[in-house]
């Protein structure tokens, strides 16, 4: 037999039962809300895992046709990376392995466009320099001087900076432009660490357009000494 409530209870129960009331639909459209999104947030993280595998396979995929050297299978794997995968890393790296495949099976225009689908498309700032350079470095192959200066237009993370100097006094060499390619050739120089392989080249470019980079070494180690306060 059950134990009447005494008052106070009575006074509890009641409480609660005008709170539910008020509140309940409030707090169960909360819940639900809540579940549904970490329902949701899950099933984002098993598609985006789920996409990376598939992502990755199909890399894997190019990576063989690249090694067999077949251009038409190289075509086919990064077509349907582009058409499935198109705003992953995968897909930037693929269409970098791809070019560099297809360039060294002599065929420049399929390269060419590879490296013009990454250099358009690649979120990565990184892996859009890369495929920018590669492909002005083909545009000067092929004497397309305008067209490989378009590419090296705009802005470029820092650390490219240099290279695209480098890149551009090849160019304006190539059109017979001295004077520009010299002071592309000094802007190379004097952003690569001194000591690397690389600023040496450049310094080999220098003197072969007339200009002795010892001359700047003075200005460029006072520019990177620390300034110190007058007391």
């Amino acid at each position: 037999m059950a134990t009447p409530l005494d008052l106070e209870e009575q006074e509890q129960l009641d409480q609660l039962k005008h709170f539910w009331n008020t509140y309940g639909n409030l707090i169960t459209w909360i819940v639900l809300l809540v579940a549904g999104a970490f329902v949701a947030w899950n099933g984002w993280q098993y598609f985006q895992r789920n996409k990376a595998a598939q992502a990755s396979a199909l890399y894997d995929e190019v990576e063989r046709s690249a090694e067999s050297g077949d251009p038409a299978r190289i075509d086919r794997s990064l077509a349907e990376m582009k058409d499935r995968f198109a705003g992953t890393a995968y897909a930037q790296q693929a269409g970098l392995l791809a070019a560099r495949a297809l360039h060294d099976k002599g065929d420049a225009d399929a390269s060419r466009a590879a490296l013009a689908w990454v250099a358009q498309n690649a979120i990565d700032p990184g892996y859009q320099a890369v495929a920018k350079l590669r492909l002005a470095a083909e545009l000067l192959d092929n004497k397309a001087y305008d067209d490989a200066l378009k590419q090296l237009s705009g802005d470029f993370p820092k650390e490219f900076e240099a290279l695209v100097a480098d890149r551009k006094g090849d160019i304006y060499l190539a059109q017979g432009k001295r004077d520009e390619a010299k002071a592309e050739y000094r802007k190379a120089w004097s952003g690569f660490d001194a000591g690397t392989d690389y600023r040496r080249l450049v310094e080999i470019k220098l003197n072969a357009v007339g200009f002795d980079p010892k001359s700047l070494a003075p200005a460029a180690a006072v520019a990177a000494s620390p300034v110190k306060s007058t007391p």
